[in-house]
């Protein structure tokens, strides 16, 4: 796994956050736990994978910013005790210890045994397992998820989600994957033709929409269990799916049947489209917010893109709302609570890529933080308790996805060599 960490320079009090979350930690152990990684086992192949998932817990535990990591350099054998002593001496609070066992049908099966030195007692024994060789990190970021749990700390199962995303593969084409955050695991789906703008249908991640270009746009939802691909409906021009609605029934989509690009909120039980959006210029990318009783949505409406709000009834229901105060080109954003983060081009050249930066600022007062400071960085994604932020990183005819740690000033970029990302959601 290939991390690249960028340690940004932003002001020593966060605004973002009421309290640093890694008080919460602290408050049970006096200091972030010192955590000891071991691998126990034997056989070679089982080493192998022992250490692949060894490495990604290693660096899931390091990325949630809740522990010290350290790591035993030498593989310990099953029979060893472990003597809390000697180890609540060296200031080690907890020992995760890691055995792999490989099956010849390509399974992984991984026992976690975590021990609290400073209680003398096992915290927990637990097993987990995956059909697939391969699929080796999403047993690893459970691992860190259940340890982080153990310790109290702020949640952070956005490890464990996937992401789907599409990618390019030549001209007029792209394919869709299922993917680890690290993008170490990857998966092909969709193939053939240009497939764009994946959309998770479901908080469960067992289907997803996308567009695939026929003879008109088209918007298909795959299940991931059946492999079935359903056609939902399409249009002239663009059709995107932007959003969810949380029990799954609605779908916020940016059409452009009479060639000019508005917002619609698609009824899945019903079949009935609604036009929310009535301006005769450009409107896309819409996200619900406040409760799904408005929407966020992209607009030229100043003469250049911005971030705007509607209720969820549509714009002749009520004033249309201006969002974002900063930048003269934002082209998009995503909102948690009272937050919004947002891309912004900040450059114009005309023969080279522009610099797109983002930025996260408060709806309730003059807040604002930048959060990235170069290259081309887009679509801006909360995780679900708004404490991380995923987007998209363009360099050099490749991408990368970036993980920005709001409350731990830090960020991660995990690249998708020699590919260039179209989109993705997680």
């Amino acid at each position: 796994m290939r991390i690249l960490y960028i340690f940004l320079i932003f002001c020593s009090q966060l605004v973002y956050a009421n309290v640093d979350a890694t008080l919460e930690v602290v408050k049970k152990f006096g200091r972030l736990p010192n955590i000891l990684v071991q691998i126990v086992g034997t056989d070679y192949y089982q080493k192998e994978y022992g250490l692949k998932i060894f490495k990604m817990l290693v660096a899931d535990l390091k990325v949630t910013g809740h522990f010290s990591v350290e790591e035993e350099k030498q593989i310990v054998s099953s029979g060893i005790v472990v003597n809390f002593d000697e180890y609540r001496s060296k200031k080690i609070d907890l020992i995760a210890k890691i055995y792999t066992e490989t099956f010849k049908n390509g399974g992984l099966k991984v026992n976690l045994q975590l021990y609290d030195i400073n209680s003398e007692n096992p915290a927990f024994n637990k097993e987990y397992s995956t059909t697939k060789f391969d699929a080796y990190p999403f047993l690893a970021h459970k691992i860190a998820v259940d340890i982080n749990e153990y310790t109290q700390a702020p949640d952070v199962s956005w490890l464990e989600r996937m992401v789907v995303l599409a990618r390019y593969t030549k001209p007029g084409e792209s394919e869709i994957l299922l993917a680890d955050y690290t993008l170490t695991h990857k998966t092909k789906v969709i193939a053939g033709g240009l497939n764009v703008f994946p959309k998770w249908a479901n908080e469960e991640q067992n289907a997803f929409y996308y567009t695939k270009y026929l003879d008109r746009p088209t918007l298909f939802k795959y299940d991931l269990k059946t492999g079935e691909n359903t056609k939902i409906l399409t249009s002239e021009g663009m059709l995107v799916a932007s959003d969810v609605s949380k029990d799954s029934q609605k779908i916020l989509l940016t059409m452009a049947p009479n060639e000019q690009a508005d917002i619609f909120l698609y009824d899945i039980p019903s079949a009935q489209l609604k036009k929310l959006s009535n301006y005769k210029g450009i409107d896309v990318s819409a996200n619900f917010i406040e409760e799904e009783s408005k929407i966020m949505f992209i607009s030229d409406r100043l003469g250049y893109p911005n971030v705007f709000a509607m209720p969820i009834l549509g714009e002749e229901s009520g004033k249309i709302e201006q969002m974002v105060f900063h930048g003269r080109n934002n082209n998009a954003a995503n909102a948690f609570g009272d937050y919004i983060v947002y891309s912004s081009r900040e450059s114009n050249e005309a023969f080279n890529p522009n610099t797109f930066n983002l930025y996260l600022v408060s709806t309730k007062s003059d807040f604002i933080r930048r959060l990235t400071s170069n290259g081309v960085n887009q679509l801006p994604r909360f995780s679900r308790d708004g404490e991380t932020i995923m987007y998209i990183k363009h360099e050099a005819n490749q991408s990368a996805l970036g993980i920005i740690r709001l409350n731990y000033n830090k960020t991660l970029l995990f690249p998708l060599r020699d590919s260039v990302i179209q989109s993705m959601d997680w």
